[in-house]
């Protein structure tokens, strides 16, 4: 696999010296938020993820390659082009035999990171099981990757917009541990509260550490996902937000979005009709899941060297 990775020297001594490292998206630069946020964004969360003890490597395809690790010019590239894909995993392959740019969504970024070594993974919310699944079959490429990549997914829930209570029953069906952190209320992404309990709550980097060993050691295959809510003073109520996503998913219906493309076009509508208190929210979550997974993969590579 290793002819078709691309492995920063930054990254690859980490690797080498088993140094902490945190796997970064470049779906949420290139499709999550506008320009320059997004580039901000991706700047100083690499720059927490550092100021916490690890190795930012942020995972993006481009020139024939999975590219682990990304120079600041290769960031900005990413933040303010126009003809980058979207990448999942069924896009991988064709992506990469064209030697198209990519930002790559949680699952291919997971992938990437797997097959580089790199175990704790920080995104910002998950892909899951859409509110209209009946009708439209739309259930996230991220599930099933989760089900068999054994990487530590670090979030802010699942993306408010989907069903989180179908979400949560298709990850217990597929064995996948959903662990929230400080309440024991599972969150949804720009909320503290979503109306479903958390299956497993842990409040200490230590103690989730121990839990991603005993799996993976027992040889249970699959990712843990690590729901970190974001602080009540950065949150948006609930109740509030439900109203922006109702307006939005009508949108959306109305335009007949589809498939890959409804998630950027849900995100980009609440973001401009919450007068941007949804970006300010999305910046803030990203960016306290960094924290948590560079003192997650601090206390993960302690426990394997």
């Amino acid at each position: 696999m290793h002819q078709y990775l691309e492995i920063h020297p930054e990254v690859k001594n980490a690797l080498a010296e088993g140094k902490p490292i945190v796997a970064l998206e470049s779906t949420i630069i290139s499709y999550g938020m506008p320009y320059p946020q997004n580039i901000n964004t991706a700047i100083e969360v690499e720059d927490i993820v550092r100021s916490n003890g690890a190795v930012p490597a942020t995972i993006a395809i481009f020139n024939g390659k999975c590219y682990v690790g990304l120079s600041k010019e290769q960031l900005e590239y990413f933040a303010s082009a126009k003809d980058v894909w979207k990448v999942s995993l069924r896009d991988m392959p064709y992506a990469i035999s064209k030697k198209l740019y990519g930002a790559t969504t949680v699952a291919a970024t997971m992938r990437i990171a797997s097959m580089a070594g790199i175990k704790i993974f920080v995104t910002g919310g998950i892909g899951g099981v859409h509110r209209n699944v009946i009708e439209t079959m739309d259930v996230s490429a991220d599930l099933t990757e989760m089900e068999q990549t054994s990487v530590a997914v670090v979030s802010a829930g699942i993306k408010s917009i989907l069903d989180i209570g179908l979400t949560l029953e298709y990850l217990e069906t597929k064995g996948i541990p959903v662990v929230t952190v400080g309440q024991n209320e599972f969150p949804s992404f720009y909320s503290r509260k979503s109306g479903f309990s958390s299956p497993l709550r842990l409040d200490d980097v230590d103690e989730i550490a121990k839990m991603l060993h005993a799996k993976w050691q027992m040889g249970l295959n699959g990712a843990v996902l690590i729901a970190n809510p974001l602080p009540a003073d950065q949150e948006i109520i609930a109740e509030e937000m439900e109203v922006h996503i109702q307006k939005a998913l009508n949108a959306a219906k109305e335009k007949k979005i589809t498939g890959k493309e409804v998630t950027p076009f849900l995100l980009e509508y609440i973001s401009e009709h919450s007068k941007g208190e949804s970006l300010e929210a999305n910046i803030a979550l990203i960016k306290n899941n960094a924290k948590l997974g560079a003192e997650l993969a601090v206390a993960y590579s302690k426990g394997h060297n």
